[in-house]
């Protein structure tokens, strides 16, 4: 009896392992959406709420059962040194410089334990950025998203993003959390450099080709930020307040494009709100508009840490649990946290029953179905032969770099350089930054060793740089504080709940050095409203002897005190200011110091600052002098953004443009390189150089790519995907507003652009002759362009069309079309463009995309401003 009710148990034990691996949602030869059913009938709230919860980081620092209902996805961690949940099952390892091939280890050891030890085997998806490269060692980097645009090469745009596919795949990474494609409707917003430019064309076609590519190799494309994250004076996530009508025309279109003809199965949101509700919570936004109306199928995530913008941004939930139920009740699909314990803000109401299971089950289903999508059920695991693989990028960052240079200005034909002794001033030209969400690229190229490399005659200064002041935030290893007779890292300070340092603090501790900026919370969750008060004590120990400035760079409303005498006194409420003193001091001597600050409406900033000398006058003077020497000057300058780093004035930053201006006075020929991502006014120094070239951020190969073109090696056709103004008082400014009641000039300052969009110049001259319109469904527009110069040169002829009758203003001129076309010396070609009723359609007043009878304008330029032909085309 007892063998067979053991033959029993082992019978029902190996039928229920056999059933196991024949389970629906394992089967590959069944159906994706049937396979998602099964799978979610099996899931407990708690793997739910996990598929849609992800975060940055591994499972290092895990601690037993952390991650045992799984999770959405990691942003793996550059290095592992430490064990956690499935110690054994994880690879460790510390390195500096991480290559492909450890980094698909490390995944394949992660995902093993969610593959094998959880209860379901839901394999994790990997994401990361890749803006213009993957962000991580190894990766090539490619030249910064607006140099991209700039190519106006969709052909080379596809080769680019297939190149970051292919070193995104082979790490193991399914998910980008790219491209930009938010219009840079003002150039002031700091994130321009990460945009396609500012027109709805260029940057659809430019996201179709990027995403296209990586969706082709089964990786997931995420553009964002939905929607329109530049609001107000240029700056980022400012409130939104546009009407359907002008976000269907304009800062949708980029978007749709991306869903429908590039296939993207992601897209994140903006931290912004849109129309009094944030964009990560808009059920307008993300259910009627994305999920019903565009009938997209894929999954919503938010930005960083958005999902609680709700609470502590936009004040329009309660508390973070609130925020969660708001977002994912109203579209949302994935919270995607800075931080595992974040976790416990944001899970509640997924298990007390106040969410809707209907609305749960819908983002889990979008989620596992990307999942599945990817083959990870059936294939979990990296191709570690493959990630060993080396691929020969660094060719297609070159030509892309070349590619993207636009030149600006090149009076008498000062380019290419012919000088033998050429001075290189500017520490661009030695730092070959990558921009804004970069990698640190792959033995990166400056122009300062591309130069020497290529011409022997080159001397080189770093001039006086960017920097707008010398002073910096006092280091911590300076600041101390007494603990009974020892002296501990760092000040010690209280915070209260008030204005006046009254009553006893809320909350002590101790901050290694004073550089605080609250924006997206309060100084203590202790605090019920931003209305408080700080104050640090503590020495300063000087690290040398001398005169130096020291003081506070912040909101209005603090003191400093130093040695028991009050030193700075900006006690009141009125801007923000930075105010420094004098002061002697004498190295390893210990100066007391207590500094008082408060805030009564939010957004608190403060920094404890120390100026020892300002090198930066002595630096320009050795540039100068440089210059004086040599037989032709090329200055590298270069300006400072990127994401919360608007900028209210586009001139150069620092000490730049008096460099500029000192060096033109030498009356020798200068060029000036332009290193940054978006438009820089120069009306100071424009006049006085003889050639202006727009270098972008170049990527990692970019300094040969301007050596070339400085050198004539390569003969420069970028063009701008963005407006550069005269002057800030004109933004924002684009080529293709609608039209105006009077006019567009200023009663001091004309309303047209310094370089308008489109805009590029060559080394060669072009033609353009014999337009020929061919009326018909579709209709087409041909024209005669020839290469009229001695050099081999490329041309981006752009198609631009007005309606001129139409039911509802429309834009002045829209682009529609455009074509890099490489002629040699007299070549001449024949340059059509097809014509589509997309290309004429407006949206009526029925909020319908129609195309009204009449006659629209054809126009045919080498910039918005410089149409060379134009006739009409008349549809019945």
């Amino acid at each position: 009896m007892l063998r067979i009710l053991l033959g029993a148990l082992l019978c029902t034990a190996i039928c229920q392992s056999g059933q196991a691996q024949q389970l629906p949602y394992k089967n590959k030869n069944l159906p994706v959406e049937q396979r998602v059913k099964d799978l979610l009938a099996r899931m407990t709230p708690e793997e739910k709420f996990w598929q849609l919860f992800m975060i940055p980081g591994d499972l290092d620092k895990a601690t037993p059962g952390q991650y045992k209902n799984g999770l959405f996805g990691f942003q793996v961690s550059a290095a592992s040194t430490g064990a956690g949940e499935a110690a054994q099952q994880l690879l460790s390892y510390n390195s500096s410089r991480e290559n492909a091939l450890q980094l698909a280890k490390k995944i394949n050891s992660i995902q093993k334990y969610f593959v094998e030890q959880t209860r379901l085997g839901i394999p994790l998806l990997f994401f990361d950025e890749a803006l213009h490269g993957l962000l991580r060692d190894s990766a090539t980097s490619f030249p910064q998203a607006i140099g991209l645009a700039a190519t106006f090469d969709t052909a080379m745009m596809r080769k680019v993003a297939g190149a970051i596919a292919d070193e995104t795949k082979q790490r193991g990474i399914r998910q980008v959390l790219t491209p930009v494609v938010n219009l840079a409707s003002d150039v002031r917003w700091g994130r321009t450099e990460e945009t396609y430019g500012e027109d709805p064309f260029l940057v659809s076609e430019m996201g179709v080709a990027f995403v296209s590519a990586f969706e082709n190799k089964n990786v997931v494309t995420t553009p964002k930020h939905f929607v329109a994250n530049v609001g107000d004076g240029g700056r980022d996530s400012y409130p939104i307040n546009f009407t359907e009508r002008y976000l269907e025309e304009t800062h949708f279109l980029p978007f749709k494009a991306c869903f429908e003809r590039g296939g993207s199965r992601s897209v994140m949101t903006a931290y912004n709100s849109v129309n009094g509700k944030a964009a990560t919570a808009n059920s307008w936004l993300l259910t009627d508009k994305l999920k019903k109306e565009w009938g997209f199928n894929g999954f919503v995530i938010s930005d960083a840490g958005a999902t609680g913008g709700t609470l502590v941004l936009h004040h329009t939930t309660k508390d973070y649990p609130e925020s969660s139920k708001d977002a994912i009740e109203n579209g949302l699909d994935v919270i995607f946290q800075t931080d595992y314990s974040h976790h416990k803000l944001f899970d509640p109401h997924f298990y007390d029953g106040q969410l809707a299971q209907q609305r749960i089950d819908d983002a889990v289903a979008r989620v596992l179905r990307a999942k599945f999508e990817l083959g990870l059920f059936d294939q979990p695991y990296v191709d570690e032969k493959e990630a060993a693989k080396q691929y020969p990028h660094k060719p297609i960052a070159k030509q892309a770099a070349l590619e993207s240079m636009v030149l600006l200005k090149n009076e008498g034909n000062n380019l290419p350089l012919s000088a033998r002794n050429i001075a290189l001033l500017g520490i661009d030209a030695e730092e070959a930054r990558l921009g804004g969400y970069s990698g640190p690229g792959t033995r990166k190229i400056s122009i300062l060793q591309a130069l020497k490399a290529q011409h022997k005659g080159i001397t080189y200064a770093p001039g006086p740089g960017r920097a707008e002041h010398a002073w910096e935030t006092l280091p911590a290893a300076l600041l101390s504080h007494y603990e009974g007779s020892s002296h501990v890292k760092g000040l010690q300070y209280s915070l209260y709940n008030n204005i006046n340092l009254k009553g006893t603090p809320i909350q002590q501790g101790v901050d290694e050095r004073i550089d605080k900026y609250w924006t997206f919370m309060r100084p203590s969750e202790k605090l019920t409203q931003d209305f408080y008060s700080v104050k640090w004590e503590g020495v300063f120990t000087p690290d040398s002897t001398g005169t130096y400035k020291i003081g506070l760079s912040g909101n209005d409303g603090y003191r400093l005190y130093l040695n028991d005498q009050l030193l700075i006194d900006n006690w009141s409420k009125a801007s923000f200011h930075t105010q420094l003193a004098a002061y002697q001091f004498e190295k390893g001597k210990r100066y007391p110091i207590r500094i008082e600050f408060y805030e009564a409406v939010g957004n608190g900033k403060i920094q404890l600052v120390l100026e020892k000398k300002d090198p930066r006058e002595t630096l320009l003077r050795e540039a100068v002098a440089t210059a004086s020497k040599a037989d032709a000057v090329v200055i590298v300058a270069g300006i400072e953004e990127g994401e919360f780093r608007d900028r209210a004035m586009l001139s150069l930053p620092g000490m730049q443009e008096q460099l500029i201006r000192e060096v033109a006075a030498l009356g020798k020929p200068v060029t000036v390189v332009l290193i940054g991502g978006s438009a820089i006014t120069m009306s100071n120094w424009k006049d006085s150089v003889n050639s202006i070239l727009m270098a972008w951020y170049p990527g990692e190969e970019g300094g040969s790519a301007v050596a070339d073109v400085l050198l004539g090696k390569y003969n420069p056709a970028g063009r701008l995907p963005i407006t550069f103004p005269v002057h800030e008082a004109q933004l924002p400014l684009v080529y293709n507003h609608q039209p105006t009641g009077r006019g567009d000039d200023y009663n001091n300052l004309s309303g047209r652009p310094l370089f308008p969009f489109g805009y590029g110049l060559s080394y060669t001259t072009f033609a353009y002759e014999n337009l020929q319109i061919k009326q018909g469904a579709p209709a087409s527009v041909s024209f005669n362009l020839t290469n009229t110069g001695k050099v081999t040169g490329e041309e981006i002829p752009q198609l631009y069309i007005r309606d001129n009758l139409a039911s509802l203003a429309q834009p002045i001129m829209s682009l529609k079309g455009f074509q890099r076309v490489k002629l040699a010396p007299g070549e001449r070609k024949t340059v059509t463009f097809r014509i589509t009723p997309e290309m004429l359609q407006l949206l009526n007043k029925d909020m319908k995309w129609v195309v009204e009878p009449g006659t629209f304008t054809i126009m045919i330029g080498a910039s918005s401003a410089d149409v060379r032909l134009s006739d009409i085309l008349t549809i019945q």
